[in-house]
C-alpha cells in the first residue's frame, strides 16, 4: 500500500484539529479523517456513520495495528506540516500589509 497523497484542512474546534483526505495508490481516497486533541497527544479517527442504535461506526479501517499506525503517523506529520506553513504565512501576512502600506505613504 503506498499512500500517495494526504491533503489536510485545518479546524480548531477544542479537541478536533482537522479533517483529512488520503489518497492510496493513486486509486482509491479516504475522505473526512479527523485529526483530534486526545490527553495524550494527536490520535486519527477514521470516517464512520451513526447506526440506528446511536453508536458510531468506522466507514472505512486499517485491520491491522501495523497499517493503523503506519497512517496515523503520516497523517499527524502531515497536519504538523500544513500547521506549521499556515502560521508561518499568517506571521508573513502582517508585514507584507505592512510593507504595502508604506509603499503608498506620502510625506
Amino acid at each position: 500500500m503506498n499512500i500517495s497523497d494526504i491533503k489536510v484542512f485545518i479546524r480548531d474546534n477544542n479537541q478536533l484539529k482537522a479533517f483529512v483526505n488520503m489518497v492510496i495508490d493513486d486509486a482509491f481516497i479516504i475522505r473526512n479523517i479527523k485529526v483530534i486533541e486526545g490527553q495524550n497527544g494527536l490520535f486519527i479517527a477514521m470516517p464512520s456513520r451513526k447506526t440506528k442504535s446511536g453508536e458510531y461506526r468506522d466507514i472505512a479501517h486499517p485491520i491491522n495495528t501495523e497499517t493503523r499506525n503506519k497512517i496515523e503517523e503520516m497523517i499527524v506529520a502531515k497536519y504538523k506540516e500544513t500547521l506549521e506553513e499556515a502560521l508561518t504565512s499568517a506571521d508573513e501576512k502582517p508585514a507584507e500589509e505592512d510593507n504595502a502600506e508604506m509603499d503608498n505613504y506620502e510625506e
